[in-house]
Parts: C-alpha cells; structure tokens; sequence
C-alpha cells in the first residue's frame, strides 16, 4: 500500500511512524508541514491509499481530509483532545495514558477512532516518555488501524452516540501562566513535575539572577539545601537549585529570545549562564562518586556500579549530544570501568537516547565553530578508539533509546549491540554535510559489508531495530517497556558472564583485532576521516555550517525532508 505520512517535523515518532510501516512493505514518502498547495501536490504525485500524520502542529486542511483518509496519532486517551495532551498528563502526575489514532476532521482530535493503546507514565520527562512508552502505544495503535483500513471490514467509531463511553475532554494550550514554578511554595515534587512536562520544549520560563531563561529537565536531589530558588550548585554543567523542601538539578537552560533578536538555544545550565551572565556568582561543583551509593537520590550523567563479573557503564547527556568534555570525562570513566576485575562491561543503558554524537548546540555557542567542532570530534574518536582496543573484556552497547551518527558509531565499537524494541537507529551523517569520523569506514562495513554500509550513510533514513537485527548491526533486540530495560540488559549480561566460551571468546576478540591491525591500523582510518572533517569544519563555504545552524535554532523545514529528497 502507497501510504504519505504528513508531519511538522521528521521527528522521532514520525521516523519510527515511516520505518515499521516500511518494515511491513508499504511503500512510504513523507511531506512536511500541511500547506495546502504543496500537500495537494504530494498527493497528486504520490497518490496515496492512506495519509498517516504521527505529529502535528496545526490541522490537516479540509480539501485533504474530506478526499482522503487520514489517520492522526494524538498522544492521549479516547476522549482527551487539545494540542498539550502529553505536557498535562506528566503536569499533573499521571500514571497511566495512552495514544489515540483518530480519522481527521473539521474539529481538531474529534473525528472517528480508529483505534486507541493504553502506556504506563512513569515518573520521567515528557520527552523520554514521547519517545518510549508513548511511542510504543502509538505504533500499536497505529498498527491495529492500519490493518483495519487495510481489511476494510471494521469501520471507526464516532466520538458521539450510545457506544461511546469515554468522557470527551478538550484542554487548551498549556502555556507558562500555568507551568509557572513558585519556588517559595512549590514543593519539590511539584517543581519536578512543572520541570518534566516541559523539558524539551518549550521548558519552563523562570527568572534566574535577574535574566529570563527556559528551564529544562529535572531530577531531585537529596542533600543539597539553600533558601527557597537559590542556586547552590553546579555538577557536569547542571545546576542545582533549592526549593522549600529539598533541591532539584536542571541541566539545562535556554535564554529567552529578545524582541527582533536571534532565536536562542539550549545549553548546558552552567555554561548559558556563564555565557549569559558572565559576571554572576560563581557556583561550587558538587561532585559525586562514580559509583553512587544506592540510597542516593540524585543526578550524575556518568556512573557506574558492578554485579559480579558484570560492569555497568552508565551515561545520560541531555538530548544525546556529546560535548568535548562529555566524552572526556566519559573516557576517564571508561578507562576506570576497564581496570576492574570484571569480564563483561555494559556500555548505555537507561530508558533514553544513547547517543547522537557530538553536541552541535554547544559548537555553535562556541567563539570557534571550527574549532569547537574539531576539539568535540577528537574526544569522540578518543573515546571509540579506546572501546574498540579493548581486548581483555566483552563489551556490550546497551541502547534503551535512539542512536544518531556518531553515537552509533559508538556503539558499533562494542562486540555486541543490544537494544530495546522500538529503538531507532541513524547510522549516518550526510543530513549534517559531513563525512563523519569515530572509525565508522572500520566500523560500520565491519558489521554489515561495504555495500549496506554505502547504503545505510547515502540513504540516511533511520533504521528499525527489527531492521537493524536482520542486517547485522544488532546483535539482541529486548522486547521490553523502557522501564525494564536496564533489568533485562543485566540479566542478559550476567548470562554473558557465566557462559563458558566467554574466555574463548575474549581470546577470539584479541586475535581478531590483531589481524585487522595488521591489514590496515586503526589510526590509518581515523586519520583518513579526521583529514575530510577538518577540510568541512574550517572552510566556512560547506554545507555544515548553515545546516548546523539551522538545526541548532529549529528553523522550520516544508516539503519532503532531506532523507527522502532525489
């Protein structure tokens, strides 16, 4: 079947949208933005049998929906409506929601039910529950509607009449009057879900020593205390501030766009002010140990524990982007985990991205771009390097949410990749006019042969994990909610570790890795890449700059996205 997903950004439901559908055999083509004109073409061109929209920001215009079918994912319950459904679900603690597929009408999220799933809300950033359980239930529901349409013996259900039950439920947009945090009387409980609801976007706006910033993510803390909004403390570029019952860490901060000025983008909290306020306090770092005790209720974007023969490597940066000094101390790590009596390492884990490489935003806050860029390339290779030299352990890539460019590169470094079903995967860098580096020429044909490599960084469209799996490129793929993924990941580890061939194996490892050292030495690979990166990253004429740019500050895009463009 012809099926054109519509969509305001290619973002990642859509792409997992566009990759399962294509796993299924439908031919797929995605136009974004919902113009009339231009959409009335796509279709003329594509002439599609159905219109899937994953994500939307504004309506589907009457001369498409009343000529076409077509199915909208609305993140919420049967019955729940408004353009905020997901930021009021986590704003007001829910435990349990769900994703909507409704045929498109004249009202916005009224129209028949196709179909519907229920998903678990765990205490998380509406961001990571977007991309994890939500995500899950929409591709269930979706799935289900599909087949439905398909079949063309089971019609939607109206959202009136003595068969529906739900109580239909419209809230408005959930703007910052609401999402206001008082630190004086807000608990921390509250500030954290004021914090969660709005933690990719828009965040939550706030004053912070007499500037207006976005506030973005949140996690507690359990022993840091200050009067009420005061700033007590920074910690790998997070800040902690103080509520009226405890503190909360905020790694992130987006300075508010003044009237006629450029538009702003996140940062790391400590660097947006020290940018931004530049003669602000000086806050203390408060470090914590690398592996934290288990009663600690606190942040650490690194950390590590053992089971066993079994160590676990453990890293978070916000959004999946890897700054110089994320990899650094990420490598510090690593080399740590490595002088451990231990047999198997877990590389990941946790519920969201692995990694997308390396940190665009702050390259493009740096004096030197340029030279931003290449510092951030060099720690990245520094830190593949160092897992693909590994040779006295196993490593294992454990990837409960999305990889992008060079952090599947990362990954790629590890003997195995195990990842959470429903996971995406963009093993490649041409939508950001680079080469690419982290040693994926050794890598990448290492794992799927030269031709699927040509193919999978030409084609850049992101790959399944059920995908992934049949190429190659992944080794396990764990049917769990993001919720257990850590616990099953330990679970098939510590049967790594018991296995008998595990010293045979090791023992293959560093043979094999000699033999490719002798054919061709990896400092002969990264070299080979760093010399085309240099060549993008200081002439200012490439591409990268002005498309790093427009990611960077989320300039819109129309048409058919750049993945799909002939």
């Amino acid at each position: 079947m012809r099926i054109l997903l519509i969509a305001s950004a290619f973002n990642s439901l859509s792409q997992r949208v566009f990759a399962e559908l294509r796993d299924r055999g439908h031919t797929l083509d995605v136009h974004l933005g919902t113009a009339e004109a231009s959409l009335l073409a796509a279709i003329r061109s594509g002439r599609p049998d159905l219109i899937v929209a994953p994500m939307l920001r504004s309506a589907v215009p009457r001369s498409v929906w009343s000529a076409h079918t077509c199915l909208v994912l609305h993140p919420g319950p049967p019955g729940d409506r408004g353009p905020s459904a997901l930021d009021w679900a986590v704003h007001e603690g829910a435990t349990r929601w769900g994703v909507t597929v409704l045929q498109a009408e004249e009202e916005m999220d009224a129209g028949p039910v196709w179909a519907h799933a229920e998903c678990e809300l765990p205490p998380a950033g509406k961001s990571g529950l977007y991309r994890g359980e939500v995500s899950d239930a929409a591709v269930a529901a979706l799935l289900v509607a599909v087949d439905r349409f398909v079949g063309g013996d089971v019609r939607p259900q109206p959202q009136h009449g003595p068969r529906w039950r739900p109580t239909g439920r419209t809230r408005p947009y959930l703007d910052q009057a609401v999402r206001r945090i008082d630190w004086r009387r807000d608990t921390t409980e509250r500030v954290l879900r004021s914090l969660r609801a709005a933690d990719s976007r828009p965040g939550v706006l706030d004053e912070l020593l007499g500037r207006e910033f976005f506030l973005h993510g949140g996690h507690p803390e359990d022993e840091l205390r200050g009067e009420p909004g005061e700033l007590l403390a920074t910690r790998a570029g997070a800040v902690c501030r103080a509520t009226v019952d405890g503190a909360v860490w905020i790694p992130e901060l987006r300075p508010r766009r003044t009237p006629g000025g450029p538009a702003t983008f996140k940062l790391p909290a400590a660097a947006a002010l020290a940018a931004h306020l530049p003669e602000g306090p000086r806050l203390p770092e408060a470090p914590v140990p690398l592996a934290l005790p288990a009663a600690r209720r606190t942040w650490s974007d690194i950390s590590y524990r053992e089971d066993g023969e079994v160590g676990f490597l453990r890293f978070a940066f916000p959004s999946g982007a890897m700054g110089t000094e994320h990899c650094r101390r990420l490598l510090a790590a690593y080399r740590h985990a490595c002088t451990r009596p231990t047999s198997v390492l877990v590389l990941g884990g946790g519920r969201d991205f692995f990694s997308n490489g390396i940190h665009l935003n702050l390259i493009e806050a740096a004096p030197d771009p340029a030279e931003e860029s290449w510092s951030n390339i060099i720690a990245m290779d520094d830190l593949v390097g160092q897992v693909l030299t590994s040779t006295d352990r196993l490593v294992v890539a454990a990837l409960g949410g999305n990889a992008a460019a060079g952090g599947t590169m990362l990954a790629l470094a590890a003997d195995e990749v195990w990842c959470r079903q429903g996971v995406l995967l963009n093993p490649h860098y041409r939508l950001m006019g680079l080469y690419g580096s982290e040693y994926w020429t050794y890598s990448l044909p290492r794992r799927v042969g030269e031709a699927a490599a040509a193919r999978l960084t030409g084609s850049a469209l992101p790959v399944s994990c059920a995908s992934a799996r049949r190429i190659g490129l992944v080794d396990r793929v764990l049917a769990v909610p993001p919720s257990r993924f850590d616990e099953e990941t330990a679970r098939f580890a510590r049967l790594l570790a018991a296995s008998p061939r595990l010293g045979e194996r090791i023992a293959e490892k560093k043979a094999a890795r000699e033999r490719d050292e002798g054919a061709k030495p990896l400092d002969a690979y990264r070299a080979d890449e760093l010399a085309r990166m240099h060549r993008t990253f200081f002439d200012p004429r490439e591409p990268y700059h002005a498309l790093r740019r427009a990611f960077v500050r989320k300039e819109p895009l129309s048409g058919r996205p750049a993945q799909l463009a002939d």
